[in-house]
């Protein structure tokens, strides 16, 4: 299998677009190289949650690997995510994102087991498929403990026994099972790697004892997240402290009191905007832009930071 370093911090990417809500290219090659070459970046994530995969068609999903594959060739590695609502369409999107130069897969569960819930099987026959179709190490996506499409500690166990299962991007979002998925992850094979992607707590998700974080917020301030991974791998908790509290104005400013959501996802990439890192803030329908207030919440937290370069428009 290519050799993919899950040990470090994994930005799932943001996708800038231009005003008629096309894929801005040369913008997104320009973006990928410049965050793909950030202290302790050992790879870049296109088409998840922050990257509006839902806005996107499948061949536009490939069309964006291609593109992020060519720009990062010798920074970094490229994981495609996929999401489909079936085994066949997974194996032929998942086959679409290694031509396009993929060298892992995320695998989220498909949407209509958020609806109906799913049997374990169902889970383990579809990644033994996606990972038989393409010999790509496979990361694990794993949903909030509060949704149907929540994985058990046993069954995360059965998954990381698949050969083709290399990480776990671990989302429980409920810090009891967080901590029993962790366990028996650990206890089926230590050797793979655990990834946080609690993008609105991060310190308190690093403690656990995980290898690194896959998470959206690293395309907003990637060197701030490896500082603090690094500070918990150090165990100087004071320092670790004091570099979530830079962090946690600006995830106020983006999640609020919430877990990520599209309109989070605009609020980031309007803040990817204001701090000079992306030339557009613009998103596609049906997510939404942010309002004058938000974006004032943005501005204060970005001055905080010493990142904020656009001044707000009065409202």
């Amino acid at each position: 299998m290519p050799d993919v370093n899950f040990h470090g911090i994994i930005p799932a990417i943001a996708i800038p677009f231009n005003e008629d809500y096309s894929i801005d290219a040369p913008e997104l090659q320009r973006f990928s190289r410049w965050l793909g070459g950030q202290p302790g970046i050992t790879a870049l994530m296109t088409n998840g949650h922050t990257g509006e995969v839902f806005a996107l068609t499948p061949r536009e999903r490939a069309q964006v690997t291609r593109l992020v594959v060519e720009a990062t060739k010798g920074i970094c590695p490229v994981i495609s995510s996929v999401v489909c609502e079936g085994i066949k369409d997974a194996v032929e999107q998942a086959t679409m994102a290694k031509e396009a130069g993929a060298s892992a897969l995320d695998i989220m569960p498909p949407h209509h087991w958020l609806r109906f819930g799913f049997r374990p099987q169902h889970c383990i026959d579809y990644f033994t498929a996606i990972g038989e179709a393409t010999g790509l190490p496979l990361v694990v996506h794993v949903y909030p403990a509060w949704t149907r499409a929540s994985f058990s500690s046993d069954l995360l166990a059965q998954l990381a026994r698949l050969p083709h299962v290399a990480a776990f991007k671990v989302g429980t979002r409920e810090m009891n099972k967080y901590a029993r998925d962790i366990e028996a992850i650990r206890r089926a094979d230590p050797s793979k790697a655990l990834l946080t992607c609690h993008d609105e707590y991060l310190l308190a998700s690093m403690v656990q004892g995980i290898d690194g974080a896959l998470v959206g917020f690293a395309s907003l301030v990637p060197e701030l997240i490896h500082q603090l991974l690094q500070a918990v791998r150090r165990g100087d908790l004071k320092e670790a402290v004091a570099v979530q509290a830079k962090i946690t104005p600006l995830k106020d400013a983006v999640y609020g009191a919430g877990e990520p959501t599209g309109e989070a996802h605009g609020r980031m990439k309007a803040a990817m905007a204001r701090a000079g890192i992306l030339k557009s803030p613009t998103v596609r329908p049906p997510t939404c832009e942010p309002s004058a207030d938000e974006l004032f919440a943005i501005d204060a937290a970005l001055r905080s930071a010493g990142l904020l370069q656009r001044v707000a428009t009065p409202a």
